[in-house]
């Protein structure tokens, strides 16, 4: 956790005069944040990162000459410093994500200058304490979707009755890859929440789709949770389950906020611990804050398996450590062990 009394040095880079102009005007006006330099493409942020040592660095994703990607993978290794992306609707998000960075914003619209950098400011701050991870270099079977399929769970009974809920912030698009690529194509139904701006829920579903073996797509409202399915929640609404005698479906709505976010992992556990009648799996992954803590400590007291990401493989420990402070947790691993040990949990049943 960064120092209440310690400013967060950033820097801002970005091939727009006015987009640099507004990102460090609106982050200036937190105390706790010291703009120390901008950069106006790759070169000239490389040139200055080693003297200005910043402890934050904001990235436009598009830009002339090197991409903010391609500058990613030169700087990380020199640098490992965190790193938010600044990004229109682009996939190419995804692909930075891979390469190091550990969360991003949206780029605002007409009228969304305030809103955009209240987002930006609360990442940064999240930011300043994370561990920046590489992304792990051991080839997983069947990781590339079309490849080697995992073996199968097989046509157990026991597995149609039961429901997985998983939940993430800051750092979680590439930890929740790093689980669901190891699980095979008829994992029983999966339910995630994963903070995200409006517009890239969609994206990061159609992603996890094409590289993991089971089915995974943004959630509708009435969907029904069935092995093979993994369904996320869309941006800006809240995903719950609703059981109607021994079939469950999801709710889709916006609704009012919960710990203090839309969707929310809370929101997901907290209807999981009320509605699900059979069997069920909680985790809970990297994260800032404590969304999802109590609602898994809700899982586990109606009988819920559950599992907390640890602190080592956590960009940021914020989400796991309170599940595991108050008592959520029942066993703690790293995002590329927690399959496994979902996997030998199933195995019991």
């Amino acid at each position: 956790m960064w120092p209440v009394n310690k400013k967060i040095r950033v820097m801002v880079v970005d091939d727009s005069i006015m987009a640099r102009t507004m990102i460090t005007t609106g982050l200036s006006k937190t105390p706790q944040i010291e703009i120390v330099g901008t950069g106006f493409n790759a070169n000239d942020a490389m040139a200055k990162i080693a003297q200005l040592r910043p402890d934050v660095l904001t990235l436009d994703v598009e830009m002339p000459g090197i991409s903010g990607i391609d500058f990613l993978k030169q700087l990380l290794p020199r640098h490992p410093l965190p790193v938010i992306l600044v990004s229109s609707l682009n996939l190419r998000v995804f692909d930075a994500l891979s390469a190091g960075a550990v969360d991003f914003v949206r780029k605002p619209e007409a009228g969304q200058n305030e809103s955009f950098i209240a987002a930006l400011t609360q990442k940064v701050q999240a930011a300043a304490g994370a561990q920046v991870r590489r992304s792990p270099v051991s080839a997983i079977p069947g990781a590339a979707g079309a490849g080697a399929p995992l073996p199968l769970l097989g046509q157990r009974p026991a597995l149609d009755q039961v429901i997985i809920g998983l939940g993430a912030s800051t750092g979680g698009t590439e930890a929740t890859l790093e689980v669901l690529k190891r699980l095979p194509a008829d994992i029983p139904g999966m339910l995630i929440v994963q903070h995200m701006p409006t517009g890239f829920t969609q994206m990061y579903a159609d992603r996890l789709n094409r590289l993991c073996q089971m089915e995974v797509r943004e959630a509708r409202h009435g969907d029904e949770v069935r092995r093979g399915l993994a369904l996320l929640a869309p941006a800006d609404y809240q995903m719950r389950i609703v059981r109607s005698g021994s079939r469950y479906t999801v709710a889709c709505v916006q609704g009012e906020k919960v710990s203090g976010h839309r969707p929310s992992v809370d929101a997901l556990f907290f209807s999981m611990a009320e509605q699900v009648r059979c069997k069920m799996v909680g985790i809970i992954m990297t994260g800032m804050g404590r969304d999802g803590a109590d609602g898994l400590l809700q899982m586990r007291k109606a009988g819920a398996f559950t599992i907390g990401q640890d602190k080592e493989s956590s960009v940021v420990y914020g989400m796991p450590m309170v599940a595991q402070n108050i008592g959520a947790v029942q066993i703690q691993a790293s995002c590329e062990n927690i399959a496994g040990v979902l996997l030998r949990q199933l195995g019991q049943l």
